[in-house]
């Protein structure tokens, strides 16, 4: 910004005036030799300052100023671009002053705040109460008996809850585990008495078996054989011990298959 400010202008002022006083004393005295003298000097001072103003070759700012396009420009340019300049500063100095005022209202305003809410609380005395109560309980116990208290009853409602637990799991009844399987029960032939077969079938009796449904599938060629269903309590019968059982009908049992096992 100091580059476009013209700082030899009182200079210029000086040499215009001695010029304006050279030239009224050239008129009454024309041909004295100090006169031409200090117009030369006048000249090569207006020189100087002409091209100061212009920024022509060999003065100090001439580089400077012809970087920054205004080395061709007339004083008055000049003197409308720092008024303009000078007027965009201002501008932005306002508007940094306006705004640097209203964030200082902002942090009076926030600070206001922070030192207004406590006393907005104090009207809640609420430890003298609970002072008090204090008082009112170390006048009443003073070893916290009460905690004792409280500690003993919740023991005993836990025995309660537990006794009443087990006295419940007690009278529950145990789930029994059961399967169901259907049995294939083959004859030896044709002439097998199906009927005493299935008989034989449903004469084992073991605890915890139970027999079911039953029909005659057939084979091939006209020859059957007794499909059974029976449920069994997996704890006490066991189905190697039965179809050896069944097995032992051998007068009109060949053979004893697991058709399906599934758990109940």
């Amino acid at each position: 910004m100091h580059e476009t400010i013209w700082f030899d202008r009182y200079k210029f002022d000086e040499a215009e005036e001695t010029y304006q006083a050279h030239l009224a004393g050239v008129v009454k005295t024309h041909g004295s030799s100090s006169a031409s003298s200090s117009v030369r000097e006048i000249a090569e001072a207006r020189r100087k300052i002409q091209q100061t103003l212009s920024g022509a070759p060999g003065t100090p700012n001439s580089s400077t100023r012809g970087h920054h396009g205004h080395g061709h420009e007339g004083p008055e340019k000049r003197i409308a671009h720092l008024e303009e300049e000078n007027k965009s500063l201002r501008k932005v100095t306002d508007d940094l002053t306006e705004m640097l005022k209203k964030l200082e209202l902002r942090v009076a305003q926030l600070e206001e705040g922070k030192s207004a809410d406590p006393p907005a609380k104090k009207p809640e005395e609420k430890p003298a109460a609970a002072k008090k109560e204090d008082d009112d309980d170390s006048d009443i116990d003073l070893f916290g008996s009460d905690d004792e208290e409280e500690a003993e009853e919740a023991r005993q409602l836990r025995e309660k809850r537990l006794a009443e637990y087990n006295a419940k799991k007690a009278t529950k009844k145990p789930v029994i585990a059961k399967s169901n399987i259907i049995f294939d029960v083959k004859p030896w032939d044709d002439e097998t008495d199906l009927k005493e077969l299935e008989n034989s079938v449903r004469s084992v009796a073991m605890d915890g078996l139970l027999w079911g449904a039953s029909k005659l599938v057939e084979i091939a060629y006209g020859l059957k054989k007794l499909q059974i269903t029976c449920v069994i309590e997996d704890a006490k019968v066991s189905t190697d011990d039965l179809i050896d059982k069944l097995c032992e009908f051998e007068d009109f049992i060949q053979s004893v298959d697991i058709v399906s096992f599934n758990k109940i």
